[in-house]
C-alpha cells in the first residue's frame, strides 16, 4: 500500500471526525438525541466536538507530506486513542451506547492505530532519503565572514588579461 492510498484514506476517513465535530458544535447533544436543556452539558459537548473537529482538520493538514509527518501523526493518533479508551471505560461502566458511538469506538481503538502503523511504514523509506535544503554552490553555501556578512566568492567569469 503506497503513499497515495494512505493520503486518500486519511482524507476520506477524516470526514468522520470533521463532520461529527462540526455537527456536535452546531447541534450540541441534540446531535445524538440528547437534550440541550442543560447548559453545562451542552458547553462540554460543544467543546469536545470542537476538539474532534480540530483533530480531523489536523490530520488533513498532514496529507500533502504525509510520509514526512510522523511525529504529528503519532501525536494525533495518541489523542484519538486516549479518547477511545475514555469511551471504552464509559461502555464498561454504563453499557453499550448507540451504534454511531460504537463506530467511533472502532475508529478510535482500531482504525486510527492501524492508520498510524501504515503511515510509519510509508514514512520509513522517506525518512531514509535526505531532504535537500540548499544548493551546494549557491549563496546559502557561502561561508559567513566575521560579523555575519557573506564572504566574497570568486567570480565565475574569466578575468581579462592585463
Amino acid at each position: 500500500m503506497n503513499r497515495r492510498f494512505l493520503q486518500v484514506a486519511i482524507v476520506v476517513l477524516g470526514l468522520i471526525p470533521v463532520g461529527a465535530g462540526l455537527a456536535g458544535v452546531l447541534a450540541g447533544p441534540g446531535m445524538v438525541g440528547g437534550s440541550t436543556a442543560m447548559v453545562s452539558v451542552d458547553s462540554h459537548f460543544s467543546y469536545l466536538s470542537g476538539l474532534l473537529l480540530g483533530i480531523g482538520l489536523a490530520y488533513w493538514s498532514l496529507v500533502p507530506a504525509i510520509e514526512r509527518r510522523q511525529s504529528p501523526f503519532r501525536l494525533l493518533t495518541l489523542l484519538v486513542f486516549a479518547g477511545g479508551v475514555g469511551r471504552l471505560v464509559s461502555l464498561v461502566r454504563f453499557g453499550v451506547p448507540a451504534p454511531p458511538m460504537l463506530g467511533g469506538l472502532a475508529m478510535e481503538l482500531v482504525v486510527t492505530p492501524l492508520l498510524c502503523l501504515w503511515q510509519a511504514r510509508i514514512a520509513r523509506p522517506a525518512l531514509a532519503r535526505p531532504v535537500r535544503t540548499r544548493v551546494a554552490d549557491g549563496p546559502a553555501a557561502r561561508p559567513r565572514a566575521p560579523g555575519g556578512a557573506r564572504a566574497a566568492t570568486p567570480s565565475r567569469r574569466p578575468r581579462p588579461a592585463p
